[in-house]
């Protein structure tokens, strides 16, 4: 299992992991009623959304393709990427040989008149920028940074799709969460809102390197708890891997319990397709969300008194970008939000 929870990694007594071990079966809470799509036909209708991805050759935008490409009401018309303006997307990711798609184009040469929706996976700085000269009409997911120009802050929403889906739906622009926050925020946002876990001695930990969207959580958190919160942010490794395992140590609020903080996951999240608390004390596996748009999560009693630990993990590339991206889009333009979103978790 890739995850710092069965290599008993050094900051955890060795004696506390017993509760982590692997279950040969994955067992999901309670019976769950989802939103399901009711389009399977991959023919895609005259008045498709027409699609821009700026940045296309990028590890994101390589990632939207296929999902965009397999998508029954939406047609990429439009890609664009610097160094390699001119060329066929095929020749920077060979395995799209069979989508017929546009040639990638500088983004100075790009022409909008055609495209109804964009996804940006620029850099932050340049995709900023980029944004504020965008035609208005235009529905926008950044998957860059968080908005940083204040022109774009007001109208900008912060796109966790589960947390936000209302302002989600009327938005023009979104902001795009990525792998750190999605995976940190989904557990801790319903169990600060409730008040089962205190705003303080909030510690992460981390199989993938260090988070620069610590201040990004921090006022995710600070919202949710109409209080301050800063959280403190540990790397113990760095592994080249699309799977991402957060442990999250969380002081529990007085009275309250493992228990109930993994029922009120599971009663907030009944209704939700992406995000699945797991029953009992089955660890979370990047093997179970491989290439899906899945986030599972499940709480665990810590070795101190009125102490839990959160186990939460996402595939980087698509619940922390591509999939939450089109999964916003979908919100944006009135479509159910998992059409195209239904690819299984791939082995790893």
């Amino acid at each position: 299992m890739n995850s710092m929870v069965t290599q008993r990694s050094a900051f955890m007594d060795g004696r506390c992991l017993d509760k982590f071990q692997e279950k040969p079966k994955l067992l999901i809470a309670g019976k769950r009623h989802v939103r399901v799509s009711v389009v399977s036909s991959s023919h895609k209708p005259d008045h498709s959304i027409k699609v821009g991805i700026l940045g296309a050759s990028g590890l994101t935008g390589g990632q939207l393709i296929p999902f965009i490409a397999k998508h029954p009401f939406m047609d990429i018309t439009l890609m664009t990427a610097e160094d390699e303006a001119g060329q066929s997307i095929e020749s920077v990711f060979p395995h799209l040989v069979m989508h017929d798609m546009p040639d990638l184009v500088a983004i100075q040469d790009a022409d909008f008149s055609g495209v109804d929706a964009v996804f940006s996976c620029l850099p932050p700085g340049a995709s900023q920028e980029i944004i504020k000269g965008l035609p208005s009409r235009l529905k926008i997911v950044d998957l860059s940074a968080p908005q940083k120009a204040r022109e774009l802050q007001k109208e900008a929403v912060y796109g966790l799709t589960e947390i936000h889906r209302k302002k989600i739906q009327s938005a023009r622009l979104v902001a795009n969460p990525g792998c750190y926050p999605t995976a940190i925020l989904l557990p801790l946002v319903p169990l600060i809102r409730a008040n089962l876990v205190t705003s303080e001695h909030i510690v992460i930990f981390s199989n993938s390197g260090v988070s620069e969207t610590v201040p990004e959580i921090d006022q995710e958190l600070s919202d949710a708890a109409n209080s301050k919160v800063a959280v403190s942010f540990i790397s113990t490794q760095k592994l080249i891997s699309q799977g991402l395992v957060l442990v999250i140590h969380v002081q529990m609020a007085p009275g309250a319990s493992v228990e109930d903080l993994k029922q009120h996951l599971i009663e907030f999240y009944e209704k939700e397709e992406f995000v699945v608390p797991l029953a009992g004390d089955q660890a979370p596996n990047t093997k179970d969300v491989q290439g899906s748009n899945s986030c599972h999560i499940n709480v665990f009693p810590d070795c101190a008194p009125g102490t839990a630990i959160i186990v939460s993990v996402i595939d980087k590339l698509v619940k922390g970008a591509s999939g939450q991206a089109l999964q916003n889009l979908n919100l944006m333009m009135g479509f159910s939000e998992n059409v195209g979103l239904s690819r299984v978790p791939l082995p790893l």
